[in-house]
Order: structure tokens, then C-alpha cells, then sequence
């Protein structure tokens, strides 16, 4: 296992190839690693639709977000871009091994990228017919409890998940095998989704099924949600959302992760090229 020096200067090393990669590269990873956390959302989805009932809202968000962890430990040991995991890179940046231009070149890729992937799931799991039912409908007040958010409840729940995320794909990086990675990642994505964060890219998803499904009749009616609250369900909804919560997103894993372990080591990273 990798100690925390350690770590600093591999991270300034992962900064320097994400910032080298090709815009194929990019593309693909990015659409790989935005289909894998809607994988891991509809798969949350579907074992913890109806737990609340008989398992208290606790038990559900626990289960929850142990299952979501799936999606990160597929992103990370499969080998694919996501945009929060990659609000790590400005550490590299302020070793000097990573130039802004081709951090923000990153950046500007794989989130496109990451939103393409996650549409793509939530089309193919629309035509599936696979969420035409209850499960279709907690989907639908998922995607309607994220876009009722203010602008400051989603920035700060974006800013405290990405904390976490960040951090949990730094502590995959201190495991040397797949066992470890996996453990390294469960907990903390278990914590961000059981407390009620933010992520960016999981909300592409989410929100993208929810707009789908407001047209479908079974789920509307699964739902229970009242007029009002499927008129949150819209593209504009979908916008003041994302927005804010990517921003708390790249405050989160920058400032928390990026910049606090640079000060902490930066005395060791001074012979990184």
C-alpha cells in the first residue's frame, strides 16, 4: 500500500497522462465512465424502490449506496474518464507536471463525454420498458427531488459529495491490487449517496430518465407526485440542477483534495517532471 507522500506524487503522475490523452481516448473513456455510474444508478434504483416501506428511509439510503458504489469501482479499475474523479488533476497543475490549458482540454471532453454516456443508458433503459412500473416511478421522484433543489442546497451538497469522491479514487490509488480498490471505493461512495450528496454525473442520468419517463402513464401514476412536482421534471429543471451541482462538484474535489494535499506534500513533489 502506497503511503500518503506517495499518493501526492502518483497523483501528479495520473494528472499528467489524463492531461496527455488523445480527444479519442477522452471520448470513449468518458462515455464508458458516464454509462457505468447510470448503470450504478438504475441498478439503486431498482433494489431500493420500495425498501422504505419496510425498511425505514435509513436502511434504504444505507443499501443505496452500497450498491451505487459499484459505479466508481467500474470506472476506476475498468479504465475510463470521469469528470469529478478528475477535479484531482489541478494537484499536478500546481507541481508543474500538468499545464491548465490541458487540464481544462480534459475537463471540457470528458464531461461531454460523461453526459453522452449517461444519456445513452437512460434511453436504452426507457425503451427497455424495464421502468414502466413502481420502479419507473421512484425514478421519476428521484429525478423531481433533484431538480426541486435550490440553487445553494444543490452547489453545497455538489461541493460535499465531491469531497468524497475525490478522496475515494485517491485511497483506490493507494491499493495495489482489485481487492483493495474495491474497499477503498465502497465506504466512501456508500457515504456520499447514504447522506444525501450531489453528483454530476449520476444527476445527467438520473434527471434524463426522469424528463423520459414523465411522458410514460404507468410511472406517472407509480410516482404520486403531485402537478407541481412533475413540473420540475422539465429541461430547465435538468439545467439549474446540473449547474450548480457541478460547480460544488469541482469546489469539492479541487479545493478539498487537490489543493489541501498539494500544501500537505507539496516539499516532496519539487523533483516531479
Amino acid at each position: 500500500m502506497k503511503t500518503p507522500a506517495e499518493l501526492a506524487k502518483l497523483a501528479c503522475t495520473v494528472s499528467k497522462v489524463k492531461g496527455n490523452l488523445s480527444v479519442r481516448q477522452m471520448v470513449l473513456m468518458g462515455i464508458l465512465a458516464g454509462a457505468y455510474i447510470a448503470f450504478a444508478g438504475w441498478l439503486m434504483t431498482v433494489v431500493s424502490h420500495d425498501m422504505t416501506q419496510h425498511f425505514g428511509s435509513g436502511m434504504t439510503r444505507l443499501v443505496s449506496g452500497a450498491v451505487f458504489s459499484v459505479g466508481l469501482m467500474m470506472v476506476v479499475i475498468s479504465g475510463s474518464e470521469l469528470f469529478t474523479g478528475n477535479c484531482m488533476m489541478p494537484l499536478g497543475y500546481l507541481a508543474g507536471c500538468t499545464p491548465l490549458p490541458k487540464i481544462l482540454r480534459n475537463w471540457g471532453w470528458v464531461y461531454v463525454s460523461n453526459l453522452v454516456g449517461s444519456i445513452l443508458i437512460a434511453v436504452l433503459i426507457y425503451y427497455s420498458g424495464l421502468a414502466d412500473n413502481a420502479v419507473g416511478g421512484r425514478a421519476l421522484q428521484v429525478a423531481s427531488g433533484k431538480m426541486g433543489l435550490s440553487f445553494g442546497q444543490a452547489f453545497f451538497r455538489g461541493v460535499l459529495c465531491n469531497w468524497i469522491v475525490v478522496l475515494a479514487v485517491w485511497m483506490a490509488m493507494a491499493a495495489t491490487d482489485i481487492v483493495g480498490k474495491v474497499w477503498a471505493i465502497f465506504f466512501p461512495i456508500m457515504t456520499f449517496v447514504a447522506a444525501g450528496f450531489e453528483h454530476s454525473i449520476a444527476n445527467m442520468y438520473f434527471m434524463a430518465l426522469g424528463i423520459f419517463l414523465k411522458g410514460t402513464p404507468a410511472a406517472v401514476t407509480a410516482s404520486g407526485l403531485s402537478e407541481q412536482a412533475l413540473a420540475n421534471v422539465s429541461l430547465g429543471g435538468y439545467m439549474s440542477n446540473l449547474i450548480p451541482v457541478t460547480l460544488g462538484n469541482m469546489v469539492g474535489g479541487i479545493l478539498f483534495v487537490a489543493v489541501f494535499y498539494y500544501f500537505i506534500f507539496k516539499d516532496g513533489l519539487t523533483d516531479i517532471e
